[in-house]
């Protein structure tokens, strides 16, 4: 058995390998930027070695300076996770050749799969199902739109080194085939330094599904079951849950077996996924196999039972499978969701700071530890802790949020449970689009596809926004809250005699919308013990709490059953969040509620004078000049973070007065960077 693992990686993963390695008895070495000097990974390993500057290119994605920490730490072995140089053959290579045990499969396969074209070439080859396409590097647009016209559209435009949805473009007519292919090729080109492209069948109403295999050094191969990954945003997957809600056990067991004949037309040694698109009447083609672990891989291991990190590990080493396909149990439903440091309201945008709270729902299941296939629980998978930093160097992910039930229903209830209960703060999240993603009846009915976000969501996301189907619920817990808020006001010491506070039980819930309008809703609250009893809108709905009152994630019950919602206070206003939807209100006596509707409304300051960051940033240029003139869709600076780069432009005509931010300063949301002229007023 290996006896000292380096982790070529930084966050979650680092964390998630360093907790297999220490159940096994083996010691780890992290490696760290000037970015991760008190990152998780770096404090929970044996070892830690400094490796370079933040930016990826100086310190991760540098072979050099990852085996001379191995060197340096006497490792054995080298587990590089997922993403950074995961899948670079040559860093596997010069692994192998420095006497370093690479934990992943032979340099060889990663070259063999990484290509794309040659990949599809491969796959049919060992008789795996390919999508109908031309599998050569295309060389000229005119070549592209007749290929596009034989194999008939709609197509996919793909980069051959493509990935994480760059060098990607679906065409439906001649001219999006013409414009795909020049934009695909300039696209792969910068990202990858390979411009080569290639054209497949578009397939419509497409599922992504994909096959966990694992194989060792002995020959032997077996498949894990799939993973449903269908729920996504610009490529990037969202939501994964395994199995899949869609596919029967024929399909299943023929994708299963294709993917090991894959596998093994390449030698393959350790953890791997071989991906599929599925058509909606359960046809199924390779698009290309991810040589490492994935993201996704803890769903794979709460319907398994197995740790795919200790069998990566096992295999490395030389061990064989101590299993058969016939001993691999499926047993209970797994989904996972991908908790993002992003700004919903701003179209996903990245947010960085600090996590000023970071207080994840308990958890029943930790990775690492061994546990039965289809144990019901809750686990969270991250690198972070409350005070961290969430950097502008590196990717969004903040965390991995994962429920496993008897079945899909009762994972999708334990997961939005767990959502609900789930506080972070300093930083934004898309943790209210997750529960309400969760709660449509779409998802719910396993009726969807990768366009399911786009079609749902088309103008974003806004938790204000969000029907809930309970709203008069949120209400009531916002007026209990309220008066357990006063409670407390009453009890204080020191109140003036016979001007102290006198709780009644009518009061108004006042809830102002953005334009001004308020919507008031009377509501009597009567306490009976730990009990309150609120009447709103002809109901009486008995609530409890069972956490305290400082809490912003609370529980309780709620007419006999259970409940996990968020009430926060912003000064006179209470937030309620619950599966997503989000209401703000005031909860007042009928007094006060009627001197609040004597109150002028104060509508927010014009700001369209200024260019304001849409997210916190690096300004990486500012494309315009003061006293030049500029037309509504004009580039005027460009913001990059998180592997993320966000071109800005001009709403409408002007001129710019005043440059205030400059190329190379880091931006905070809201910052100004331009301010334009106030318009001419007509004589």
């Amino acid at each position: 058995m290996l006896k000292k693992i380096l982790i070529a990686n930084r966050g979650e993963i680092a964390c998630r390998v360093i907790k297999t390695a220490k159940r096994m008895g083996i010691a780890t070495v992290a490696v760290y930027s000037d970015a991760d000097r008190d990152a998780l990974h770096v404090d929970l390993a044996d070892e830690s070695v400094f490796i370079g500057a933040a930016p990826s290119r100086e310190s991760y994605l540098s072979m050099d300076k990852i085996i001379a920490a191995c060197k340096e730490t006497r490792a054995d072995a080298v587990h590089p996770g997922y993403g950074f140089l995961s899948e670079n053959e040559a860093f596997a290579r010069r692994v192998e050749e420095e006497g370093i045990v690479f934990i992943g499969p032979k340099h060889a396969a990663i070259a063999a799969m990484g290509d794309k074209i040659q990949s599809k070439k491969l796959a049919a080859k060992a008789g795996v199902s390919t999508i109908p396409g031309h599998n050569e590097a295309i060389e000229s647009a005119a070549l592209a739109v007749g290929i596009a016209r034989k194999i008939g559209y709609p197509v996919m435009i793909k980069a051959s080194a493509g990935g994480g949805g760059k060098g990607l473009r679906v065409a439906w007519n001649d001219a999006q085939a013409e414009e795909g292919f020049a934009s695909c090729r300039n696209e792969a080109k910068a990202s990858f330094g390979d411009d080569r492209v290639f054209i497949e069948k578009f397939v419509e109403e497409p599922r992504h599904i994909e096959i966990q295999v694992l194989g060792d050094a002995h020959g032997h191969c077996v498949y894990l079951w799939e993973r449903e990954c269908s729920i996504q945003r610009r490529h990037q997957k969202v939501v994964e849950e395994a199995p899949s809600p869609f596919l029967d056990d024929r399909t299943r067991k023929a994708m299963g077996e294709q993917a090991v004949a894959l596998a093994k037309a390449v030698n393959y040694q350790s953890a791997g996924t071989v991906e599929f698109v599925v058509g909606k009447d359960r046809s199924f083609y390779f698009l290309e196999m991810n040589t490492r672990l994935q993201v996704e891989h803890p769903v794979t291991e709460c319907i398994t039972g197995l740790d795919l990190v200790e069998q990566m590990i096992r295999v490395a080493a030389g061990e064989k499978l101590a299993f058969a396909q016939a001993d691999i149990a499926r047993r209970g439903w797994a989904i996972e969701c991908r908790i993002n440091a992003e700004d919903s309201v701003r179209g996903f945008l990245p947010s960085t700071g600090r996590l000023v709270v970071f207080r994840p729902p308990a958890q029943t299941l930790v990775a690492g530890e061994p546990q039965a296939a289809g144990t019901p629980g809750v686990r969270v998978d991250t690198g972070v802790y409350e005070g961290g930093e969430i950097s502008i160097y590196y990717d969004s992910m903040i965390c991995k949020l994962i429920a496993c039930g008897a079945d899909r229903a009762a994972a999708i209830v334990t997961l939005r449970d767990a959502l609900n209960g789930f506080v972070i703060r300093g930083v934004s999240s898309n943790l209210a689009f997750q529960a309400a993603l969760l709660g449509h009846p779409r998802f719910a009915a396993g009726d969807f596809n990768t366009g399911f976000i786009g079609e749902e969501f088309a103008q974003g996301f806004d938790p204000a926004a969000i029907a809930h189907p309970d709203r008069d619920f949120l209400l009531a817990l916002a007026a209990a809250c309220g008066r357990r808020l006063l409670a407390r006001s009453a009890g204080l010491t020191g109140q003036l005699p016979g001007h102290e506070l006198r709780l009644g039980a009518q009061f108004v819930v006042v809830e102002a919308a953005r334009d001004g309008q308020r919507r008031e809703m009377p509501v009597e609250v009567h306490v009976h013990g730990a009990e309150y009893r609120v009447t709103l809108a002809g109901r009486t709905r008995r609530i409890s709490f069972a956490s305290a009152l400082a809490d912003i994630a609370v529980h309780g019950v709620a007419d006999g059953a259970p409940f996990r919602a968020q009430i926060e206070r912003a000064g006179l206003t209470l937030r309620v969040v619950h599966d997503g939807a989000r209401v703000e209100v005031r909860v007042l006596t009928p007094r006060a509620a009627e001197l609040l509707a004597l109150m002028p409304f104060k509508p927010p300051p014009d700001l369209s004078r200024f260019l304001l960051s849409p997210m916190p940033g690096l300004l990486v240029n500012v494309a315009v000049e003061a006293g030049q003139a500029v037309r509504a869709g004009e580039r005027l600076a460009v913001i990059e973070a998180m592997k993320m780069e966000n071109v800005v432009v001009a709403a409408q005509d002007g001129v710019v007065e005043r440059i205030v931010a400059r190329a190379g300063d880091s931006v905070a949301v809201d910052e100004v960077i331009l301010e334009f002229a106030a318009p001419k007023v007509a004589a």
